[in-house]
């Protein structure tokens, strides 16, 4: 079998940041399933990276060590702002020979400086990883050079200028943030469109939340097409998109898997309705004031109050997204015991200094004490 290319991957990519967890660990024997599941159906983008907890060991367990090499292609990344500031460019670089070890891929077909945005993307070049990366590549351990970005559109632009030998930028992109201040997705893929690069989609479902979006949406959805998931909407809109090589999806279930395949598998792009509906869906995202968390948990390791921050917001995105009020209020007492509630931040900052959506922690942290307090 030939090795793939960018023009052979197909539309959906598998993302291993969420996979099934069985016990205190990672489910090995269903992420084989899902993973034999994706394969047989023509997939065969795979994404993880150095910070997934578990996911690269379980890349290697449930893809690597049980298919053909040649027969998918394999993503991670390196990431040097989760780092302490007193790391070194040694301490980062051996991100590159830990994720080789983990997942004994022999080599990254992708391989991403992760998450780069204006907080972090000169530790990137004090470090010298872009050169780290162009020298694994000339060696044959990194076929694609690459990056993803949580930043705004000028600096995006600096970075493609600076940076020719990048091959592809990996983007938040989905219907609610496509106009969203915050991200910017649109103007961030209208610039890597602009330099010519493909594009990889993370966060089409947007954590989650876009498979069960507000009940205006929902109404427009099902009127159209009574029997599509609410999620299948999501990630067809990046998919029909121009320039995109991949939809990472992070799914967590064989039934999410089912589902993603019944569409993707033979992907058809948005018709003329399909995109005026998904313009009527985009207002009404655009109209709700929720907290825009994708429940990454980047926030959560270092927190020294170990308060479940995701947990946390998407009690408060129940009450604003849905009017879910009883929900609201079970979800936050599960996700809030006595000693970890949202009143018991000591503001440290350390959660707002990692969060790729650039939320401020403290300030909605207070907005749910006040909620459910």
């Amino acid at each position: 079998m030939k090795e793939k290319t960018f023009q052979e991957t197909g539309k959906l990519g598998f993302g291993l940041m969420r996979l099934p967890h069985k016990l205190a660990g990672i489910d090995i024997e269903q992420t084989s399933k899902m993973v034999d599941m994706f394969l047989e159906a023509g997939g065969t983008y795979f994404d993880t990276a150095y910070v997934y907890q578990g996911s690269e060991a379980a890349a290697k367990k449930a893809l690597v060590s049980r298919h053909p090499r040649e027969s998918y292609t394999l993503a991670t990344k390196l990431n040097a702002s989760m780092l302490s500031v007193s790391a070194t460019a040694k301490m980062a670089k051996k991100q590159f020979e830990t994720s080789l070890e983990r997942t004994g891929a022999g080599y990254f077909d992708y391989y991403l400086l992760h998450a780069l945005d204006e907080k972090n993307y000169k530790r990137y070049e004090e470090f010298g990883i872009w050169e780290f990366a162009r020298e694994k590549k000339a060696q044959g351990l990194i076929r694609h050079v690459g990056f993803s970005f949580h930043g705004r559109p000028d600096l995006l632009e600096k970075l493609l200028t600076e940076h020719p030998e990048v091959e592809f930028v990996q983007l938040q992109i989905n219907y609610a943030d496509w106009e969203n201040d915050s991200v910017l997705s649109r103007a961030n893929y209208e610039v890597v469109r602009k330099f010519g690069k493909p594009i990889v989609v993370m966060e089409p479902v947007k954590g989650g939340k876009l498979a069960d979006p507000p009940e205006e949406v929902k109404k427009l959805f099902k009127a159209y097409a009574p029997d599509r998931s609410y999620a299948s909407w999501a990630i067809r809109f990046v998919a029909s998109l121009d320039g995109i090589l991949t939809v990472l999806s992070g799914m967590s279930t064989i039934g999410q898997m089912e589902d993603n395949l019944s569409y993707m598998k033979d992907f058809e792009p948005f018709n003329e309705e399909e995109w005026a509906i998904i313009g009527k869906a985009m207002k009404i995202m655009g109209e709700v004031n929720d907290i825009p968390c994708t429940a990454c948990s980047y926030c959560t390791g270092g927190c020294p109050q170990q308060i479940a921050i995701p947990d946390i917001f998407k009690a408060v995105n129940l009450q604003i997204g849905s009017g879910r009020l009883k929900e609201a209020k079970t979800a936050y007492a599960a996700a809030a015991p006595e000693g970890r509630r949202a009143s018991d931040c000591i503001e440290c900052g350390q959660c707002e200094s990692v969060c790729p959506q650039g939320i401020p922690v403290i300030k909605d942290l207070k907005r749910a004490a006040e909620m459910f307090e």
